[in-house]
């Protein structure tokens, strides 16, 4: 049952987040990523915001997805790692980011075993996300 890769698109990844407003303003304004659809679902009491940098016919996107009366605090389990954003000039980025209020993690600077420039931060709910400097555009 082996498909051909161009048959599968890899769609969203879902995140659940405490505070929607917070979520959105970080995924928008701190990481340039625009809202691509948002709907309340009031029978089920939840919001799902799609962010991204693109629109979703073409690129993968994030979804937030907010519960309108969460009884406790999420965890991150043990399973999920990070969410990879590639950036150029990633030093000033992350400066940036920190004059800000946002948590870097760990400083950018090569990677242990390479010479790949990366920085780790936290989104408001503690998601951890990579960058990675970026020597040319993607295609």
């Amino acid at each position: 049952m082996n498909k051909i890769s161009s048959e599968y698109r890899l769609l969203h990844t879902m995140i659940r987040v405490q505070n929607l407003d917070r979520s959105i303003d970080f995924y928008t304004r701190i990481l340039g990523m625009k809202v691509i659809r948002r709907k309340d679902y009031k029978d089920g009491e939840f919001t799902n915001v799609f962010v991204g940098y693109g629109e979703e016919s073409e690129d993968t996107v994030i979804e937030l997805t907010y519960n309108w009366d969460p009884k406790e605090p999420y965890t991150h389990g043990t399973g999920f790692g990070h969410i990879a954003i590639g950036v150029f000039d990633i030093y000033d980025i992350c400066k940036n980011m920190e004059i800000e209020g946002v948590t870097i993690t760990r400083s950018p600077g090569p990677m242990k075993h390479g010479s790949t420039i990366i920085a780790f931060l936290e989104d408001p709910d503690g998601y951890k996300i990579e960058l990675i400097e970026l020597s040319e555009k993607i295609k």
